[in-house]
Protein backbone atom coordinates (compact mmCIF):
# COMPACT_ATOMS: atom_id res chain seq x y z
CA UNK A 1 0.00 0.00 0.00
CA UNK A 2 1.75 3.35 -1.21
CA UNK A 3 1.26 6.39 1.51
CA UNK A 4 0.81 10.08 0.21
CA UNK A 5 4.05 11.76 0.33
CA UNK A 6 4.21 14.72 2.95
CA UNK A 7 2.77 18.32 1.13
CA UNK A 8 5.84 20.08 -0.85
CA UNK A 9 8.06 16.86 -0.58
CA UNK A 10 9.12 14.96 -3.71
CA UNK A 11 10.23 11.81 -1.73
CA UNK A 12 8.55 8.55 -3.70
CA UNK A 13 6.02 7.24 -1.68
CA UNK A 14 6.70 4.23 0.43
CA UNK A 15 5.09 0.72 0.33
CA UNK A 16 4.24 -1.13 3.15
CA UNK A 17 4.42 -4.87 2.40
CA UNK A 18 1.91 -6.63 4.85
CA UNK A 19 2.64 -10.61 4.89
CA UNK A 20 -0.23 -13.01 6.08
CA UNK A 21 0.74 -16.64 7.74
CA UNK A 22 -1.83 -19.06 7.50
CA UNK A 23 -1.60 -21.87 10.15
CA UNK A 24 -1.88 -25.56 9.05
CA UNK A 25 -5.19 -27.24 9.45
CA UNK A 26 -5.05 -30.95 10.52
CA UNK A 27 -2.38 -33.30 10.18
CA UNK A 28 -3.27 -34.70 6.94
CA UNK A 29 -0.78 -31.99 5.03
CA UNK A 30 2.21 -33.95 7.00
CA UNK A 31 4.37 -37.17 5.50
CA UNK A 32 3.65 -39.77 7.98
CA UNK A 33 0.74 -41.24 6.76
CA UNK A 34 2.97 -41.86 3.44
CA UNK A 35 4.74 -44.17 5.22
CA UNK A 36 1.74 -45.93 6.73
CA UNK A 37 -0.13 -46.10 3.50
CA UNK A 38 3.21 -47.31 1.76
CA UNK A 39 3.19 -50.35 4.13
CA UNK A 40 -0.25 -50.92 3.60
CA UNK A 41 -0.20 -51.45 -0.13
CA UNK A 42 3.20 -53.77 0.48
CA UNK A 43 1.29 -55.84 2.78
CA UNK A 44 -1.66 -56.18 -0.08
CA UNK A 45 0.89 -57.02 -2.62
CA UNK A 46 2.48 -59.55 -0.71
CA UNK A 47 -1.28 -60.86 -0.04
CA UNK A 48 -1.89 -60.65 -3.68
CA UNK A 49 1.00 -62.71 -4.70
CA UNK A 50 0.04 -65.45 -2.37
CA UNK A 51 -2.98 -65.75 -3.25
CA UNK A 52 -1.47 -66.09 -7.37
CA UNK A 53 1.03 -68.77 -5.76
CA UNK A 54 -1.43 -70.74 -4.37
CA UNK A 55 -3.53 -70.27 -7.58
CA UNK A 56 -0.93 -71.24 -9.84
CA UNK A 57 1.35 -74.12 -7.98
CA UNK A 58 0.56 -77.38 -7.46
CA UNK A 59 0.34 -79.37 -4.15
CA UNK A 60 3.75 -80.44 -4.43
CA UNK A 61 5.48 -77.16 -5.35
CA UNK A 62 3.93 -75.34 -2.76
CA UNK A 63 5.24 -78.43 -0.18
CA UNK A 64 9.04 -77.08 -1.97
CA UNK A 65 8.40 -73.44 -1.36
CA UNK A 66 7.19 -74.35 2.86
CA UNK A 67 10.17 -76.30 2.76
CA UNK A 68 12.82 -73.34 1.47
CA UNK A 69 11.62 -71.01 3.48
CA UNK A 70 11.25 -73.13 6.83
CA UNK A 71 13.95 -72.32 9.66
CA UNK A 72 16.73 -74.86 9.60
CA UNK A 73 20.25 -75.13 10.95
CA UNK A 74 20.88 -78.13 8.02
CA UNK A 75 22.60 -77.87 4.97
CA UNK A 76 19.16 -78.48 2.41
CA UNK A 77 21.37 -79.72 -0.42
CA UNK A 78 23.09 -82.19 1.71
CA UNK A 79 20.29 -83.53 3.49
CA UNK A 80 18.28 -83.83 0.64
CA UNK A 81 15.59 -81.31 1.64
CA UNK A 82 13.24 -80.11 -0.96
CA UNK A 83 13.86 -83.51 -2.88
CA UNK A 84 15.90 -82.88 -6.47
CA UNK A 85 15.79 -78.95 -6.42
CA UNK A 86 13.40 -76.14 -5.08
CA UNK A 87 9.68 -77.28 -5.75
CA UNK A 88 10.31 -80.83 -4.53
CA UNK A 89 10.38 -81.55 -0.60
CA UNK A 90 8.06 -82.20 1.69
CA UNK A 91 5.51 -80.17 3.49
CA UNK A 92 7.53 -79.60 7.08
CA UNK A 93 4.04 -80.66 8.73
CA UNK A 94 4.18 -83.94 7.95
CA UNK A 95 6.21 -86.43 9.66
CA UNK A 96 8.74 -87.16 6.92
CA UNK A 97 10.28 -84.00 7.00
CA UNK A 98 13.30 -84.32 4.52
CA UNK A 99 11.37 -84.88 1.23
CA UNK A 100 10.14 -87.73 -0.83
CA UNK A 101 13.87 -89.19 -0.49
CA UNK A 102 14.22 -89.22 3.21
CA UNK A 103 15.76 -92.43 3.28
CA UNK A 104 18.58 -91.86 0.53
CA UNK A 105 19.60 -88.60 2.87
CA UNK A 106 22.22 -88.60 5.72
CA UNK A 107 19.29 -87.72 8.63
CA UNK A 108 16.55 -89.91 7.38
CA UNK A 109 14.07 -88.26 9.76
CA UNK A 110 14.15 -84.75 12.08
CA UNK A 111 11.78 -86.74 14.37
CA UNK A 112 11.22 -90.03 13.89
CA UNK A 113 7.49 -91.33 14.64
CA UNK A 114 6.66 -92.69 18.54
CA UNK A 115 5.72 -96.29 18.64
CA UNK A 116 3.16 -97.21 21.04
CA UNK A 117 3.96 -101.14 22.19
CA UNK A 118 3.96 -103.09 24.87
CA UNK A 119 5.34 -106.45 26.21
CA UNK A 120 3.78 -109.34 27.97
CA UNK A 121 4.61 -111.46 30.90
CA UNK A 122 6.74 -113.48 28.60
CA UNK A 123 8.20 -110.30 26.98
CA UNK A 124 12.14 -111.47 26.39
CA UNK A 125 12.02 -114.79 26.29
CA UNK A 126 11.32 -115.85 22.87
CA UNK A 127 13.94 -117.85 20.67
CA UNK A 128 14.82 -114.83 18.05
CA UNK A 129 17.54 -113.04 19.31
CA UNK A 130 17.43 -114.87 22.73
CA UNK A 131 20.10 -115.78 24.67
CA UNK A 132 18.11 -118.96 25.86
CA UNK A 133 18.73 -122.24 24.06
CA UNK A 134 15.61 -124.07 23.91
CA UNK A 135 17.34 -127.68 24.30
CA UNK A 136 19.16 -126.24 27.73
CA UNK A 137 15.96 -124.60 28.31
CA UNK A 138 13.85 -128.33 28.74
CA UNK A 139 16.48 -129.91 30.08
CA UNK A 140 16.13 -127.42 33.04
CA UNK A 141 12.71 -127.37 33.77
CA UNK A 142 12.93 -131.54 33.54
CA UNK A 143 15.92 -131.00 36.25
CA UNK A 144 13.73 -128.39 38.13
CA UNK A 145 10.88 -130.88 38.63
CA UNK A 146 13.25 -133.55 39.75
CA UNK A 147 14.63 -131.14 42.49
CA UNK A 148 11.52 -130.47 43.82
CA UNK A 149 10.04 -134.24 44.54
CA UNK A 150 13.88 -134.71 45.76
CA UNK A 151 13.10 -131.85 48.35
CA UNK A 152 9.83 -132.51 48.74
CA UNK A 153 10.45 -135.92 49.62
CA UNK A 154 12.97 -135.59 52.02
CA UNK A 155 10.73 -132.60 54.24
CA UNK A 156 8.41 -135.57 54.27
CA UNK A 157 11.14 -138.14 55.62
CA UNK A 158 12.19 -135.31 58.48
CA UNK A 159 10.46 -135.19 61.95
CA UNK A 160 12.29 -131.83 62.44
CA UNK A 161 12.01 -130.13 58.77
CA UNK A 162 8.38 -131.49 57.86
CA UNK A 163 6.73 -128.60 60.37
CA UNK A 164 8.59 -126.35 57.53
CA UNK A 165 6.71 -128.04 55.13
CA UNK A 166 4.39 -125.19 54.64
CA UNK A 167 6.83 -122.51 54.95
CA UNK A 168 8.72 -123.51 51.56
CA UNK A 169 6.95 -123.02 48.21
CA UNK A 170 8.15 -123.49 44.58
CA UNK A 171 7.46 -120.57 42.15
CA UNK A 172 8.14 -121.21 37.97
CA UNK A 173 8.83 -118.20 36.72
CA UNK A 174 10.21 -116.63 33.38
CA UNK A 175 13.73 -116.99 35.18
CA UNK A 176 13.47 -120.16 36.34
CA UNK A 177 12.34 -122.05 39.35
CA UNK A 178 11.94 -119.63 42.80
CA UNK A 179 12.30 -121.34 46.14
CA UNK A 180 10.15 -119.01 48.45
CA UNK A 181 11.12 -119.77 52.45
CA UNK A 182 7.96 -117.97 53.86
CA UNK A 183 7.59 -116.64 57.76
CA UNK A 184 3.96 -116.62 59.33
CA UNK A 185 2.52 -115.44 62.45
CA UNK A 186 3.91 -118.00 64.28
CA UNK A 187 7.42 -119.11 62.69
CA UNK A 188 10.45 -116.77 61.80
CA UNK A 189 13.31 -118.20 59.17
CA UNK A 190 15.31 -115.69 61.76
CA UNK A 191 15.60 -114.34 64.90
CA UNK A 192 13.46 -111.29 64.90
CA UNK A 193 15.06 -108.48 63.62
CA UNK A 194 18.47 -110.08 62.84
CA UNK A 195 19.67 -111.87 60.08
CA UNK A 196 20.82 -114.85 62.46
CA UNK A 197 18.97 -117.97 61.14
CA UNK A 198 16.75 -120.16 63.69
CA UNK A 199 18.42 -123.75 63.18
CA UNK A 200 15.51 -125.58 61.23
CA UNK A 201 15.88 -122.85 59.01
CA UNK A 202 19.77 -123.24 59.01
CA UNK A 203 19.00 -127.40 58.16
CA UNK A 204 16.52 -126.97 55.69
CA UNK A 205 18.44 -124.30 53.69
CA UNK A 206 21.39 -127.04 53.98
CA UNK A 207 19.04 -129.53 52.59
CA UNK A 208 18.24 -127.38 49.66
CA UNK A 209 21.68 -126.74 49.11
CA UNK A 210 22.68 -130.17 48.55
CA UNK A 211 19.48 -131.11 46.62
CA UNK A 212 20.93 -128.15 43.77
CA UNK A 213 24.66 -128.52 44.30
CA UNK A 214 25.02 -130.75 41.38
CA UNK A 215 23.02 -128.44 39.02
CA UNK A 216 24.54 -125.90 36.75
CA UNK A 217 22.02 -122.88 37.15
CA UNK A 218 23.08 -119.70 38.37
CA UNK A 219 21.26 -118.43 41.39
CA UNK A 220 19.58 -115.50 42.48
CA UNK A 221 18.62 -114.43 46.26
CA UNK A 222 16.66 -112.15 46.95
CA UNK A 223 15.52 -110.68 50.89
CA UNK A 224 11.75 -109.58 51.20
CA UNK A 225 10.64 -108.19 55.22
CA UNK A 226 7.34 -106.62 56.16
CA UNK A 227 6.89 -102.93 56.47
CA UNK A 228 6.70 -102.94 60.42
CA UNK A 229 9.38 -99.90 60.88
CA UNK A 230 12.69 -99.98 63.24
CA UNK A 231 13.12 -97.00 65.92
CA UNK A 232 15.84 -95.68 64.38
CA UNK A 233 16.34 -96.44 60.50
CA UNK A 234 20.22 -94.91 60.87
CA UNK A 235 20.68 -97.74 63.05
CA UNK A 236 18.44 -100.70 61.10
CA UNK A 237 16.11 -100.43 58.41
CA UNK A 238 14.23 -102.62 56.18
CA UNK A 239 16.95 -102.36 52.97
CA UNK A 240 19.61 -103.15 55.87
CA UNK A 241 17.87 -106.33 57.41
CA UNK A 242 16.59 -107.69 53.70
CA UNK A 243 19.72 -107.37 52.65
CA UNK A 244 21.85 -108.80 55.60
CA UNK A 245 18.98 -111.85 55.50
CA UNK A 246 19.91 -112.51 51.58
CA UNK A 247 23.52 -112.69 52.58
CA UNK A 248 23.09 -115.11 55.20
CA UNK A 249 20.88 -117.15 52.73
CA UNK A 250 23.86 -116.99 50.64
CA UNK A 251 26.56 -117.90 53.71
CA UNK A 252 25.01 -121.32 54.29
CA UNK A 253 24.61 -122.51 50.95
CA UNK A 254 28.06 -122.07 50.39
CA UNK A 255 28.73 -124.26 53.15
CA UNK A 256 26.57 -126.38 51.62
CA UNK A 257 28.55 -127.23 48.93
CA UNK A 258 27.63 -124.60 46.45
CA UNK A 259 30.16 -122.86 44.15
CA UNK A 260 30.97 -119.10 44.41
CA UNK A 261 30.54 -118.83 40.72
CA UNK A 262 27.10 -120.36 40.65
CA UNK A 263 25.81 -117.12 42.84
CA UNK A 264 24.62 -114.74 40.26
CA UNK A 265 22.71 -111.70 42.27
CA UNK A 266 22.43 -111.23 45.85
CA UNK A 267 20.20 -108.41 46.66
CA UNK A 268 17.43 -107.04 49.53
CA UNK A 269 14.49 -104.92 48.40
CA UNK A 270 12.77 -104.49 51.73
CA UNK A 271 8.98 -104.25 51.39
CA UNK A 272 8.68 -102.82 48.05
CA UNK A 273 7.75 -106.15 46.43
CA UNK A 274 5.29 -107.25 49.47
CA UNK A 275 3.65 -110.96 48.92
CA UNK A 276 0.05 -110.00 50.56
CA UNK A 277 -0.47 -106.69 49.22
CA UNK A 278 -3.26 -105.27 50.54
CA UNK A 279 -1.25 -105.58 54.28
CA UNK A 280 2.28 -105.04 54.07
CA UNK A 281 2.68 -106.00 57.16
CA UNK A 282 1.65 -109.20 57.13
CA UNK A 283 4.60 -111.37 58.46
CA UNK A 284 4.28 -113.51 55.39
CA UNK A 285 5.73 -110.90 53.67
CA UNK A 286 9.32 -111.52 55.26
CA UNK A 287 10.42 -114.38 53.57
CA UNK A 288 13.54 -115.20 51.40
CA UNK A 289 13.56 -115.79 47.53
CA UNK A 290 16.07 -118.80 46.06
CA UNK A 291 15.79 -119.08 42.23
CA UNK A 292 17.50 -121.28 40.38
CA UNK A 293 18.21 -119.33 37.05
CA UNK A 294 17.81 -120.73 33.54
CA UNK A 295 21.25 -121.42 31.75
CA UNK A 296 22.08 -118.79 29.32
CA UNK A 297 24.40 -119.24 25.86
CA UNK A 298 25.80 -117.37 23.18
CA UNK A 299 24.20 -116.04 19.65
CA UNK A 300 24.61 -118.71 17.22
CA UNK A 301 24.20 -121.42 19.67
Amino acid sequence: MAARAPHGSNQPPKIIYKKIYIEGHGGHHGGAWKVAYADFVTAMMAFFLLLWLLGATTEKQRKGIADYFAPTLIDTRSQGVGGSGLLGGNSVTEQEKLGPKAGSSILPSITPPQIQSSGGPQAGTGDKGSLRNPVTTAEDNKNFATMRSRIASRIRSSAALARLAQHIRFVQTRDGLRIDLVDDADYSMFALGTTTLETDASNLIGMIAESIKDMQNPIMIRGHTDSVPYGDPRAMNNWMLASGRAEATRRRLAQGGLAEARFYRIEGVADREPMIANNPEDPRNRRVAITLLYRTGRFGE
